[in-house]
């Protein structure tokens, strides 16, 4: 459905509930139930993010994200709207899970944004999709938790669940077209961690690359505690691989990045990473220089977003003045995005009834399910039948100058639309 449908399909519902709450034809609950916000209360959502530790660079911008999504919507028929206090999903299946069983301990909550991590998100999805609630995440990006675009659901897909960010097979088949018809190279590596994300991308670039013609002479994992990578490093340089990606996250990142130069027949090896490594800190390390880069188009320049009229860089020019500096990963837009999706589910959903806002859950899921040509941060989204919603657009750039991420950030040498 196109935008002007969707609009019509959000009053049709509005109109539907506001006759329903006059006591005209009302409809029964859908078969998730019902929340009740009583006068005095406010409509309740929660920001499930990595927000310590490693990867606090990821989910920090996400969480700022959606407050400030929050506060620039506005109220839901004279309702405000409540994150709480923010939780903090580890980027891990034990920080995913035990974030959920509290979101889900409250029956007021209709959603959540989050979250920022593939691997909490297979934990965390099921838990909060069980039990009515949507969740839509700005930054998941493993297949598994959608479907192979061909049809067919992941094994982690949960009806319920959401995402703004792209489906990894796209920046797979990104990466592996720029190395093998860019770059020329005939022959790559690559290493995970075992996270979904890590090896879903590592896996989905490996079959693209040999799709295209290319050998990939390794396929291997380390532990995202390792700090010695040269025995990895040394099973990978006995394939001669011309290239190396390594989508995997901080701290070891840096040791891999490190180490390879310094392994017999790695000297020359081209490095390759993805967007969990394509953050500030790690591209000021020296041994960064030279490094490509895949992740999301982030240039979004005057995209707007039709719930608020916000631009991203209306958007960006907010956050530096709030946080002193731009976001360090790439998902803050895709986050804002997630947010006022929600909120517009919610507001659809949803009618006053007296001095009480009755929001039905299963409404909630049918408004995210018919979203099309939606104009977002990120571009328009559309969400198909297992929950991809994002912009599938790939980039990778080109990182030459450790001492100037803003100008490598910039430095885009290919396009995967």
């Amino acid at each position: 459905m196109n935008k002007k449908l969707l609009t019509l399909f959000a009053a049709l519902v509005a109109l539907s509930l506001v006759a329903a709450a006059c006591g005209e034809d009302r409809p029964e609950a859908g078969a998730l139930g019902v929340v009740e916000v009583n006068e005095g209360e406010e409509v309740q959502i929660r920001s499930l993010n990595a927000i310590t530790g490693d990867v606090a660079f990821l989910g920090l911008p996400n969480q700022r994200g959606v407050e400030l999504a929050i506060e620039h919507f506005g109220p839901i028929h004279g309702f405000g709207v409540d994150i709480g206090t923010g939780l903090d999903d580890l980027c891990s299946a034990d920080g995913g899970q035990a974030a959920a069983q509290a979101i889900v301990a409250d029956d007021s909550v209709v959603g959540v944004i989050g979250t920022s991590c593939s691997g909490a998100a297979v934990a965390a999805a099921p838990l909060i999709t069980n039990a009515g609630m949507v969740m839509i995440s700005p930054s998941n990006t493993s297949p598994a938790l959608t479907s192979d675009l061909a049809g067919t659901a992941g094994e982690n897909y949960s009806v319920g669940y959401y995402r703004t960010a792209h489906n990894d097979l796209y920046q797979g088949a990104a990466m592996a077209e720029f190395v093998y018809e860019e770059l020329g190279l005939t022959s790559a590596a690559a290493i995970h961690d075992g996270d979904p994300y890590t090896q879903g991308l590592a896996q989905a670039f490996a079959d693209a690359y040999e799709e295209l013609g290319g050998t990939v002479t390794g396929f291997t994992g380390v532990n995202k505690e390792d700090t010695d990578m040269v025995p990895v490093l040394t099973e990978i340089a006995a394939g001669g691989p011309d290239a190396l990606f390594f989508p995997i996250f901080q701290p070891a990142g840096d040791h891999v990045a490190a180490q390879a130069s310094g392994v017999a027949g790695l000297e020359n090896v081209v490095l390759l990473a993805a967007d969990g490594l394509l953050t500030d800190g790690f591209l000021e390390l020296s041994q960064t220089a030279g490094m490509y880069f895949s992740g999301p188009d982030v240039r979004f320049g005057d995209n707007t977003n039709e719930s608020t009229g916000r631009t991203a860089d209306d958007f960006l020019a907010e956050y530096e003045t709030l946080y002193g500096g731009a976001p360090e990963a790439a998902f803050w837009a895709h986050s804002y995005d997630a947010t006022t999706l929600l909120l517009e589910a919610v507001e659809a959903a949803s009618y006053v009834d007296g001095d009480t806002l009755v929001i039905d859950r299963q409404g909630v899921r049918d408004y995210l399910n018919g979203v099309s040509d939606y104009s977002g941060l990120i571009g328009s989204i559309s969400c198909d039948e297992f929950g991809d919603c994002g912009a599938q657009r790939i980039t990778v750039i080109h990182h030459e100058d450790p001492n100037d991420i803003a100008t490598s950030k910039a430095n885009v040498v290919f396009e995967y639309p």
